[in-house]
């Protein structure tokens, strides 16, 4: 079964090739043809979709501009190439330096910058793709300019996929934080957890989940999550899909386990809550009929991941 969930389907050919040649690089920046994604303050700039679309159900749509646009403002960044579509070169650039955007970009009065996150639900799931990679890349350039191994300012190159260090040479990478979320099962009933933060403060439920270590499996780190947050051992693990989540820049690797001990024995410093639920709870509650079970929406991994189990698309043996 495939997924595509929001903040996935990005349909840009990434341009591996074009970013290995500065000249060409510096051509596309400044060919007529060219569209830019603004950003401010790592909001994305939409406007009205034409129609509702039955096929996308997308009320907003990115909002490019063109290249003369862009040049006009006088934005001192360097923009990001994102990618290309039909021999169209395609970039995001950050105009947090503009005071007035809606001006220095003779921005159409339809035009607002809008928080991605919110953004995504409204867009179709090609669009919330590039809504992913343009925020996760403006916001690793704003927090990397300067090179971690002598301290120098670094410069953009390639297209804004790599930084280089003028003084010692160290080049350093856009990062992607690979992280395990988990919907454990013990036959009709799964585990869902409050962490001790936004979801404890909103009353919501959702999978557990945590960061991959350095030199750990997919699986080892399922296994260790779940003892760690809610002290129950887990023996099968399965993966299900995946998810860019680029708040800043994580990978969310979405997967079903099986419980082999339901005795819970909670973090109380990470986890506010970790309860197990029936598949009748929890199948309430996603038809919007359990008022006092809250369950991520569909813009969420965790939704899918619970919705499959509800569904019985995932059995062990």
């Amino acid at each position: 079964m495939t997924f595509t969930h929001t903040f996935a389907g990005n349909s840009l050919d990434r341009a591996d090739t074009m970013r290995r040649d500065e000249a060409q690089i510096q051509a596309a920046t400044d060919h007529h043809a060219s569209l830019y994604l603004p950003l401010r303050k790592l909001n994305v700039l939409v406007n009205p979709a034409p129609s509702k679309s039955s096929a996308t159900d997308s009320a907003l749509q990115l909002c490019w501009l063109s290249q003369h646009q862009v040049a006009a403002a006088n934005i001192s960044v360097t923009p990001v190439l994102l990618g290309t579509r039909q021999d169209t070169a395609h970039f995001a650039i950050d105009v947090s330096e503009l005071d007035d955007p809606t001006t220095a970009l003779g921005l159409a009065e339809d035009c607002h910058f809008e928080d991605c996150r919110s953004a995504a639900m409204m867009l179709s799931a090609d669009q919330s793709g590039i809504v992913a990679q343009s925020r996760s890349q403006i916001d690793w350039h704003r927090r990397h300019q300067f090179c971690s191994v002598c301290g120098k300012r670094t410069g953009s190159q390639k297209g804004g996929h790599v930084r280089r260090c003028p003084n010692c040479k160290s080049e350093h990478f856009p990062r992607t934080d690979p992280v395990a979320i988990m919907l454990i099962a013990d036959g009709d009933r799964c585990l869902l957890g409050q962490s001790a933060g936004r979801l404890a403060r909103t009353g919501m439920y959702s999978a557990l989940a945590g960061f991959i270590d350095q030199g750990e499996s997919i699986e080892e780190a399922v296994r260790r999550e779940v003892g760690e947050e809610a002290g129950v051992q887990v023996a099968d693990v399965r993966y299900h899909s995946s998810q860019p989540w680029p708040f800043p820049s994580s990978l969310m690797i979405g997967c079903h386990g099986r419980a082999t001990s339901t005795e819970i024995c909670m973090d109380k410093t990470e986890m506010a809550d970790v309860r197990w639920f029936s598949r009748a709870e929890v199948d309430t509650a996603l038809k919007g009929r359990n008022g006092d079970l809250k369950l991520p929406g569909p813009i969420a991994i965790a939704h899918h991941l619970i919705a499959s189990w509800v569904a019985g698309d995932i059995e062990f043996a």
